[in-house]
């Protein structure tokens, strides 16, 4: 995936990797400290929060295009399963936990996804996806700083 975006300027190439769904902001930022590019990682944040925006108030125009029963419709009853009982328990912070906890399949997009489907008015969404955004930045760049300084002493 490196090499699809290795000769594009620096601040581009986080872009473009920030907005490939399931690799945001949990593959640009391990991939940012490895590089020694921690500068970007204010870019990477707001390009990762401003994904709600086209996500969140384009979702409901293309999910009445997507056939029953297809992939693409499992998967967003998949991300409706999935983020249903943390919202409906926890609220925003249930939201936020649901797209700031670094695993498979979480994330802005479905986070955004999430709040869609789950009826979320936008002015609420966008702070939960917000705070998950935050949450999974200090997570992803802690760790990675972490594990780059574990390297450096051996």
């Amino acid at each position: 995936m490196i090499d699809l975006v290795a000769d594009l300027p620096a601040w581009l190439k986080y872009v473009v990797l920030t907005f490939i769904p399931w690799v945001e902001l949990r593959g640009a930022v391990p991939l940012a400290v490895q590089q020694g590019e921690q500068l970007y990682i204010p870019l990477i944040f707001l390009i990762n929060w401003a994904i709600f925006f086209p996500v969140y108030f384009i979702a409901g125009w293309i999910y009445d295009w997507i056939p029953v029963g297809s992939w693409l419709h499992r998967k967003l009853e998949s991300i409706r399963e999935k983020a249903h009982p943390k919202v409906e328990k926890y609220g925003m912070v249930g939201l936020a936990l649901f797209v700031g906890i670094p695993l498979p399949g979480t994330g802005a997009y479905s986070g955004s996804l999430a709040a869609w489907l789950l009826d979320v008015e936008w002015h609420k969404a966008v702070l939960g996806v917000g705070m998950g955004v935050t949450l999974a930045l200090t997570i992803m760049w802690g760790g990675s700083e972490l594990l780059a300084a574990g390297f450096r002493l051996f």
